[in-house]
C-alpha cells in the first residue's frame, strides 16, 4: 500500500512539473515582451494568473487569515517560513501588488524560467560577498519603482523535523535601510501537503495567516537583532501553537 501511495505521489509531482513547464513555455513569448518593455503591473498579473492555475490544477484551495493587515498603498518586506516550493506560489497569490523575490542564483540556471526569473527578481550567490552586497543596491532600485520585496529569512528550506530555522540578518538590515515595514506570514500546511521531496504530500487546504506589520521607521542597524528576533518569535509561536492544537486534537 505504501509503495502504491508513493507511486501516486511521484506521478502527482511530475504533474506539477508538467503544469509549470507548459505555463512557462506557453506564455514565454508574452512574458518576454512584457519583460523587455518593463510592464511591471502586466507581469504581476501574468504571474498571479499562473500561480492560481497551478494551485487549482494541483487540487489545492487556500484559506487566508489576516488580509486586513495588508495596505496596498504601502511597500513591505514580505517574510514567511520556508517549507516548500508552494511558498513561492502562495506568496504570489496572497500579495496582489507587484513585488520581487530575493532568491538563490541557482534558480536562474533553469531553461526559459531562469531567464525570466533573473530579469524580474533579485538573485544572490550566497558564497559570494560581492553578490550579497549587490543585493542591497538591487533592492533599492526595485523599491524606488514602488515594489515590495520578499525574502525567506531562513535562507533555505530546513529539514522537515525543524519548526523554524534561525533567521538570517539580510531581510531585516534591508528593511531598516529602506524603511520598509515587515509583513510576516505563516504557512501552516505547505510542508505537509507538498514537502520538498518526491514522496509525500496530497491535495487539500492550504492555510496562511498574515500577521500585523512590524514598523521599521526610526530604527537603526543597532536595532536589527531585536527586530529579527521579534519577527522570528512571531512566526515561531504561531507554528508551535498550531502544532500543539494538532497534537491536542489527535489525542483528544
Amino acid at each position: 500500500m505504501k509503495l502504491f501511495t508513493n507511486f501516486l505521489q511521484i506521478i502527482w509531482k511530475i504533474w506539477f512539473l508538467i503544469i509549470a513547464a507548459v505555463l512557462v513555455i506557453g506564455f514565454a513569448p508574452i512574458i518576454y515582451l512584457v519583460v523587455v518593455f518593463n510592464r511591471i503591473y502586466t507581469f504581476n498579473k501574468l504571474k498571479r494568473l499562473g500561480a492560481n492555475i497551478v494551485i487549482f490544477l494541483m487540487g489545492f484551495w487556500v484559506k487566508i487569515e489576516g488580509k486586513a493587515h495588508i495596505d496596498y498603498n504601502k511597500q513591505y518586506m514580505l517574510i514567511a517560513n520556508h517549507t516548500s516550493v508552494l511558498d513561492i506560489l502562495l506568496m504570489i497569490k496572497i500579495f496582489k501588488a507587484p513585488f520581487v523575490f530575493v532568491g538563490k542564483v541557482e534558480l536562474a540556471k533553469f531553461p526559459v524560467f531562469g531567464y525570466f526569473y533573473k530579469k524580474t527578481n533579485i538573485t544572490v550567490d550566497r558564497s559570494s560577498p560581492k553578490s550579497k552586497k549587490e543585493v542591497y543596491n538591487q533592492v533599492e532600485n526595485f523599491t524606488k519603482k514602488g515594489l515590495s520585496v520578499t525574502i525567506y529569512p531562513e535562507g533555505t528550506i530546513p529539514d522537515e523535523n525543524i519548526v523554524l530555522d534561525p533567521f538570517k540578518n539580510g531581510a531585516f538590515r534591508m528593511a531598516i535601510e529602506h524603511n520598509l515595514p515587515i509583513l510576516p506570514m505563516v504557512f501552516f500546511d505547505n510542508k505537509k501537503h507538498f514537502p520538498y521531496r518526491w514522496t509525500g504530500g496530497f491535495p487539500g487546504r492550504l492555510r496562511i495567516k498574515i500577521l500585523a506589520p512590524i514598523p521599521t521607521e526610526n530604527l537603526t542597524q543597532k536595532d536589527m537583532p531585536e527586530l529579527r528576533d521579534f519577527a522570528y518569535t512571531s512566526i515561531y509561536n504561531e507554528l508551535i501553537n498550531e502544532q500543539m492544537k494538532g497534537e491536542f486534537n489527535k489525542n483528544g
